[in-house]
């Protein structure tokens, strides 16, 4: 058994109509993920936070960093623009380099770590859906033999989150503009299905409204807290409706 401590997957549907889904009770994103990480040497795929991570940084709400809090060592890959052209140092022990996610294979060999970097751990959270081919992307990831038998966990928003759901029904939709697609618990196993990966578990994630809390003071802030706290208790009652999904993949 990897270190992923999976066997098989936890849950193939069958597709069939009203078919019963067993998502168990939502978690909390980083907390778990920052658990996987510690003390282990992590790739970080978009690793880059542009349009906040500034803001968050060193605020608990960055995943990057939070992971590079706990990781031996931690390398981001990320193809954003505002990156210097020798990358970017985060902490001590940590780095974002400019680079494909999708020619992964040849970062590792030829990039900036010149073969000499092994993870334990890959991290791509919140980058599927930004992915004009998130199935290629995960077929790639399991051709690297470099990483056979590595940790991999993804996290994406959920097509059914309570948020969309009741929107919905006054004809509104939240979806960040460069989301290319959002999936759900059925779509994310059929992804990892296809992709050839024979162990994979699925859990729901709970909503956190850390960039609209840090914009508001006093009574305001008092009710985004407030709000935040029903959602979340709504999402533990019916957990398919959390805010999205963590993915942890033996490739």
């Amino acid at each position: 058994m990897s270190d992923s401590g999976l066997s098989r997957a936890s849950f193939v549907p069958a597709y069939t109509p009203l078919e019963r889904v067993p998502v168990p009770r939502p978690v909390e994103r980083i907390a778990v993920i920052k658990q996987v990480c510690k003390d282990r040497v992590v790739l970080d795929l978009g690793a880059m936070d542009e349009t906040a991570y500034i803001a968050k940084k060193g605020r608990g709400t960055w995943l990057h960093d939070e992971i590079a809090s706990v990781a031996t060592e931690v390398a981001g890959i990320d193809s954003s623009s505002i990156l210097p052209p020798n990358g970017l140092r985060t902490r001590r022990n940590a780095m974002i380099y400019a680079g494909d996610i999708m020619a992964l294979d040849s970062w590792l060999q030829f990039g900036p770590k010149q073969n000499q970097f092994s993870p334990d751990v890959i991290i791509a959270g919140e980058l599927i859906e930004h992915l004009q081919n998130p199935l290629m992307f995960l077929q790639k990831l399991k051709s690297i033999s470099s990483l056979s038998g590595k940790t991999l966990i993804i996290t994406t928003p959920n097509a059914t989150a309570i948020h969309n759901c009741l929107i919905g029904f006054v004809s509104r939709e939240s979806t960040h503009h460069d989301h290319l697609c959002i999936l759900s618990f059925k779509t994310l196993s059929t992804l990892c299905n296809r992709a050839g990966f024979a162990a994979w578990k699925i859990a729901p994630y709970y909503s956190q409204f850390s960039e609209i809390k840090a914009r508001q003071t006093g009574l305001k802030r008092l009710l985004v807290e407030i709000g935040e706290k029903v959602i979340n208790g709504l999402e533990w009652a019916f957990p398919m409706l959390s805010f999205g999904y963590i993915v942890t993949i033996e490739i």
